[in-house]
């Protein structure tokens, strides 16, 4: 009885060591939560720290997000955790978007975190430039240019520094383009401007020709990376089309040159058989062909023309 009361005590002893373990590193954080109205139970917090979830910070941005008025539970934000995503720019963002009255839900938005890792975009840059929009200098005064140079018509340059303003649309920000491509773009569309101007007076005294043909050829709001990779992929099918043009070209070359050959063997055969008789005159002056033998001879031919039209051959050849 006694080793069984010892027994006892010790698994008491064990279990209130355990729960002072939990109550100790989990209490301040279960109490910050319950106090906040964003309540994480001791057992899933337990649960985050076996998986190696810093509990902390799942703890502090369910408290953000519902004093901001969005209700996330704490699996949620775990499982974005686990799959790679940054949720303190998840839970910004959707603060952001939620006052600025920008419809985005939280699946929504880990998608575009998620998806942008690694791009140096975010889903908080997302909202912000869709409720701020960004203004880009074209070109960019850190890559170690100040302006964008073209030559008109006329052979005199013009120099061109331009400012575009960029709104993010959240439907088309995965996979859109990213400021670099809209300097490059909007640089391309700036040159093409000038260098059509057939005075480089024309592009000082209306300036807004070049804004023109810089919307005519970059749209921002669309999916600038999506469309470079449509032309790219129009470029490789016209490329492959010469190609197939050109081995086809060569095949009808090769064949002009076979049916060429063919007309010269045939020309060939013709004068061929044309000095046979030339021939058969010279034996018969010469005695080496007698009559009997040319009787002979047409008597076998006539044989194998009768025999050919029997069979439904050609028709009977006649002899010069």
């Amino acid at each position: 009885m006694e080793s069984l009361y010892l027994i006892g005590i010790a698994v008491l002893a064990l279990f209130a060591f355990v729960l002072a373990i939990v109550l100790f590193n989990f209490f301040g954080l279960w109490l910050r939560a319950r106090i906040a109205n964003a309540p994480v139970s001791l057992g899933k917090m337990v649960g985050m720290r076996l998986r190696k979830v810093p509990v902390g910070m799942i703890v502090d941005n369910r408290i953000t997000a519902v004093k901001a008025g969005i209700e996330i539970p704490s699996d949620p934000l775990e499982a974005h955790y686990l799959a790679g995503g940054d949720v303190n720019q998840v839970i910004l963002a959707l603060i952001a978007a939620d006052k600025a009255g920008i419809s985005l839900d939280f699946n929504r938005a880990c998608a575009i975190d998620l998806a942008t890792k690694g791009t140096g975009k975010t889903v908080l840059e997302a909202v912000r430039t869709s409720i701020n929009p960004k203004v880009i200098d074209v070109p960019n005064p850190a890559m170690g240019r100040v302006t964008i140079d073209g030559v008109a018509k006329d052979g005199i340059g013009a120099k061109v520094k331009a400012r575009v303003t960029v709104r993010s649309h959240l439907d088309r920000f995965v996979g859109g383009a990213t400021e670099e491509t809209i300097i490059a773009r909007v640089g391309e569309g700036i040159v093409s401007a000038i260098g059509s101007a057939d005075s480089y007076k024309d592009v000082l005294e209306n300036p807004d020709r070049i804004s023109k043909a810089v919307l005519a050829d970059v749209d921002v709001g669309d999916n600038i990376g999506a469309k470079l990779q449509s032309e790219q992929a129009n470029a490789d099918k016209n490329i492959a089309q010469a190609k197939a043009e050109v081995r086809r070209a060569a095949a009808v070359a090769v064949e002009q040159e076979m049916r060429a050959k063919t007309q010269e063997m045939r020309a060939k055969v013709v004068e061929a058989e044309a000095l046979v008789p030339q021939a058969m005159a010279d034996a018969f002056r010469s005695g080496n062909l007698g009559i009997m033998d040319y009787v002979r001879m047409k008597n076998v031919q006539a044989d194998t023309s009768m025999r050919e039209s029997i069979a439904g051959g050609d028709k009977p050849r006649t002899e010069s």
